[in-house]
């Protein structure tokens, strides 16, 4: 929503683009009014799906607030629970062709030819933040931000969790019975 409302020029989007450029982060206040102005689109009339936020308990709680003026509510919140060490796995494994985008797996998706895109033959790259101490750092930030928001949401009764250490087509169908 952040990107659309500067890719669209919105007043609240000029603004953040304006934060971005001089490298400072968003304000809360400001991403909730982008949230705010984003739900007033016909594609959001049903429903909406936040990925990522809120990542901090004031912003469950600025949202929150929003809502609660606009009649609306947070219905559920999707925990997706995955070990840190299967985190670890999937993320240091990761290898990408920079030019196409074609992604890869040593284990779960491995090119033909080791460290080498099938269909170019050029060399794969890992992003500089795919190894385990990037990861590391930021998981420790991760679930020291995001479980007290876990908690917020759980004391309302609004917390699915589901395992998503598992298969795609299992947590799939998790997915559907905790949003039913």
């Amino acid at each position: 929503m952040l990107r659309a409302a500067v890719a669209k020029q919105t007043p609240l989007g000029l603004k953040a683009k304006e934060t971005m450029e001089k490298g400072e982060l968003v304000s809360d206040d400001l991403v909730v009014g982008i949230i705010e102005e984003a739900l007033k689109r016909p594609s959001c009339g049903k429903g909406f799906i936040l990925d990522g936020f809120p990542r901090t308990v004031v912003q469950a709680e600025k949202l929150d607030a929003m809502l609660e003026k606009k009649g609306q509510k947070v219905d559920k919140v999707l925990n997706f629970e995955v070990p840190d060490s299967v985190l670890e796995e999937r993320i240091c494994g990761r290898w990408i062709h920079p030019a196409s985008g074609r992604s890869y797996h040593t284990k779960f998706a491995p090119p033909k030819v080791p460290g080498k895109d099938d269909i170019t033959g050029e060399p794969l790259v890992q992003r500089k933040d795919d190894n385990a101490d990037t990861l590391r750092s930021r998981l420790a930030a991760f679930h020291k931000q995001t479980s007290p928001v876990i908690d917020y949401y759980a004391a309302k009764g609004k917390v699915a969790n589901l395992h998503a250490d598992r298969k795609a087509a299992d947590v799939t169908a998790e997915v559907r019975a905790a949003i039913k």
